[in-house]
C-alpha cells in the first residue's frame, strides 16, 4: 500500500490485559472441566434447589473465545494483497491527484508543499492537523483510513484494480459520459428514445474504445442503454430499481410512499472558473440547494442525484429489507428450514435488519483506505478544469483526444459558456478522493448481504414506473426478480453520484465489487455464529458478475 503506518501502542488498562483475559479463560475452562457435581458437593443449600440452568457457564466463554480466534485466523492467515495505484501521482504538479481543499494558485494547480504535507500525514511522518487548508471546508477524515475493524476483513486486506490513468482512453470516455449526463439531467429516463441529445450521446459513446458501459449485441450504445449499470438486472425493466417505488412499511400502521423532494430543474453549479477555483481551495458554497416545490417519484438523473446527496449511508438498503419483509418475500433457499420454531433472531427479520447496517464500518474502512492510502484520484470537476484550461489555451495537460475531440464539449460550451463539468451540488464533490465511490462500496456490501437472506429468483409483484412528470406510478409488464432489482439498486445508488458530476463510472463499478469482497468476508464471520444444530451450510447468492457462490466460515466457494 502506498501510505500506511503501524498503530500507536497504548498501555493496557489495569486488569484487562491479554494475560489477564487468558488467565480468566483458563480458570473458566478449568471450572467447566470439574463438572457440576464437584461444585454441588461443596455447597449444601438451605432452601430447595432451583431448577438447573441451561447456560453452559465457563464453557460458553471458552467457546466464544475460540470462535473469535478462528475468525481472526481466517482473516489473517494468508499473504496480504498487493495494492497498486495508476502512477498518476508522478505527473507534473500533482495535476491528476486529489487536491481539493488545499491551497491552489490562480491556474488551479495545488501548492505542492501542502500536498506533500498531506502525504507525510498519511505515511505517519506528520500530523493531519499540520496539513494547510485553502478554505473553510475540511478534508473528510483521512485518518479513518488507518483504523481497524473487528468484523469482516481488515480494511487494508481488500484490494481493487488501479483507477484508469488520467491520459487513458478509459478516463476520456468516462469524462465524455459525464458531460453528456450533465446535459441530460432533466430528461426523464424513459424519454431518451427520440431525444436528440440522448441519441447524440449514444452515438458518441458507441465510438469510444474506452467506454465500459453496456452495449447491445452489435457493440452499440443505444439510448435505452445509456448510463445503465453493468449487471444483467440493469438491462431489464425501468432505469430505476423497484425498491425506489414500493411504499416502505413502518410497522403495521404506516406505509411511507417514496415521494421525494428533488432539485429544481436547470440549476447547475461551478460552471465559471473563478467559482470553481474557490471551491477547489475548499471555500464553502455561497448558497444552499434549490428544490422543486413539487414532490415526485424519482424519474430523472437530477432526481436521482438529489436522492444520493444527503441520504443516510444505509437508508436505501434498510428500506429494501423492510419492503421485502413487508411483501413476504421468501427466504434465500440456503437458509435452513425448521419444524418447531419460526426464524426470528437467527435468519429472520432481526438478523437481516442487523446485518445490513452491520457491514457499514468494514466497507467504509476499506473505501477510505483505498481512497486515501492508494489511489487519491482527482474528482471529475477537477478533470473538467484541466479540459477548460487546455481548450482556452491557459495550460496543457495530457488529456486523451477522445475527450478533446468529443462533440459534447461544444454543446457544454454553448450551454454554459465554459468547458467545466457542470455540477448538480453547490459544493461540488466532498473533500475525499474519487476512487472508489463510497456510495458504491456501501451498495456492493449491503446488496450482497440482502441477497444472502432473500430468494433472488422471486418475482416482485406489481412492478411500476413513474409517470411522465413523476407525480404518479404506472404499472409495467416486466418480470423483475429480487436479485436483478437489488443489483440495479446498487448501480442506481452508485451511478446516482455520477449524475451529480462527482464520480466516474469506474468509481462505481469497481467500488461495488470491492464492497462485495467486504461483504463476503463479513458473511463468513456471520456464518460461524449460528448454532451447529441448524445444519446451516452457508449463504448462497449470485455475485455481481453472475457467479453462484456459497459462503461458509471458511470463505466463498462455487455453489
Amino acid at each position: 500500500m502506498s501510505h500506511s503506518r503501524q498503530p500507536n501502542e497504548h498501555p493496557a488498562r489495569p486488569g484487562v490485559g491479554r494475560r489477564a483475559v487468558l488467565r480468566g479463560l483458563g480458570t473458566l475452562s478449568a471450572l467447566s472441566a470439574l463438572g457440576t457435581g464437584s461444585v454441588a458437593a461443596r455447597h449444601v443449600p438451605s432452601t430447595p434447589a432451583a431448577p438447573p440452568s441451561h447456560h453452559r457457564g465457563g464453557r460458553r466463554l471458552v467457546d466464544a473465545y475460540h470462535h473469535r480466534r478462528r475468525a481472526a485466523r481466517f482473516h489473517t492467515d494468508h499473504r496480504p494483497p498487493e495494492h497498486r495505484a495508476n502512477g498518476d501521482e508522478s505527473l507534473d504538479g500533482y495535476l491528476a491527484s486529489f487536491t481539493k481543499g488545499l491551497p491552489h494558485d490562480e491556474l488551479g494547480m495545488v501548492d505542492a508543499a501542502a500536498y506533500e504535507t498531506l502525504l507525510a500525514a498519511l505515511d505517519g511522518r506528520g500530523s493531519f492537523d499540520d496539513v494547510p487548508l485553502g478554505g473553510d471546508r475540511k478534508l473528510v477524515n483521512p485518518q479513518a483510513a488507518l483504523s481497524f475493524v473487528i468484523t469482516g476483513p481488515d480494511p487494508h486486506d481488500v484490494t481493487m484494480p488501479p483507477a484508469p490513468r488520467f491520459d487513458s482512453p478509459e478516463s476520456a470516455a468516462e469524462m465524455v459520459e459525464l458531460y453528456w449526463q450533465a446535459l441530460l439531467r432533466d430528461v426523464p429516463f424513459d424519454a431518451y428514445e427520440g431525444n436528440p441529445v440522448a441519441e447524440a450521446a449514444a452515438a458518441n459513446l458507441s465510438g469510444l474504445s474506452g467506454y465500459a458501459g453496456p452495449r447491445d449485441d452489435e457493440g452499440r450504445v443505444t439510448p435505452e442503454l445509456l448510463f445503465r449499470g453493468p449487471s444483467d438486472g440493469d438491462r431489464t425493466g425501468p432505469y430505476l430499481s423497484q425498491f425506489f417505488y414500493y411504499p416502505i412499511p413502518r410497522g403495521d400502521v404506516v406505509e411511507q410512499p417514496q415521494l421525494c423532494r428533488v432539485y429544481e430543474p436547470g440549476v447547475d453549479y461551478l460552471t465559471d472558473f473563478e467559482t470553481w477555483l474557490d471551491c477547489a481551495a475548499g471555500a464553502a458554497p455561497g448558497h444552499g440547494d434549490v428544490y422543486d416545490p413539487m414532490a415526485r417519484y424519482l424519474h430523472s438523473g437530477r432526481d436521482l442525484s438529489t436522492y444520493v446527496h444527503r441520504d443516510y449511508a444505509i437508508q436505501s438498503y434498510l428500506d429494501a429489507a423492510l419492503v421485502l419483509l413487508g411483501l413476504g418475500a421468501p427466504a434465500n433457499p440456503g437458509i435452513p428450514s425448521t419444524e418447531g420454531q419460526s426464524l426470528f433472531v437467527d435468519f429472520g427479520p432481526h438478523d437481516v435488519l442487523d446485518a445490513v447496517p452491520g457491514v457499514l464500518k468494514a466497507v467504509q474502512g476499506a473505501n477510505w483506505a483505498q481512497k486515501w492510502l492508494v489511489h487519491r484520484r482527482l474528482r471529475p470537476e477537477a478533470f473538467g478544469a484541466h479540459v477548460h484550461s487546455q481548450l482556452t489555451d491557459v495550460r496543457e495537460s495530457p488529456i486523451h483526444p477522445d475527450l478533446l475531440d468529443s462533440p459534447v464539449l461544444d454543446e457544454i460550451q454553448a450551454a454554459y459558456g465554459s468547458y467545466l463539468l457542470p455540477q448538480a451540488y453547490p459544493e461540488g464533490s466532498p473533500l475525499h478522493p474519487s476512487y472508489p465511490a463510497g456510495h458504491a462500496g456501501i451498495a456492493g456490501a449491503c446488496v450482497t448481504v440482502l441477497k444472502a437472506f432473500f430468494d433472488e429468483s422471486w418475482l416482485l409483484p406489481n412492478p411500476v414506473a413513474p409517470s411522465a412528470d413523476g407525480t404518479a406510478l404506472v404499472a409495467v409488464d416486466d418480470a423483475l426478480t429480487v436479485g436483478d432489482e437489488l443489483d440495479k439498486l446498487a448501480s442506481n445508488m452508485s451511478i446516482g453520484r455520477n449524475w451529480a458530476g462527482i464520480h466516474y463510472r469506474s468509481d462505481a463499478d469497481a467500488g461495488i465489487r470491492m464492497g462485495e469482497q467486504v461483504a463476503i468476508g463479513f458473511l463468513a464471520d456471520r456464518a460461524r455464529l449460528y448454532d451447529a444444530a441448524y445444519g446451516f451450510e452457508g449463504f448462497r447468492l449470485t455475485t455481481f458478475d453472475g457467479e453462484r457462490i456459497r459462503i461458509t466460515a471458511d470463505g466463498a466457494v462455487p455453489a
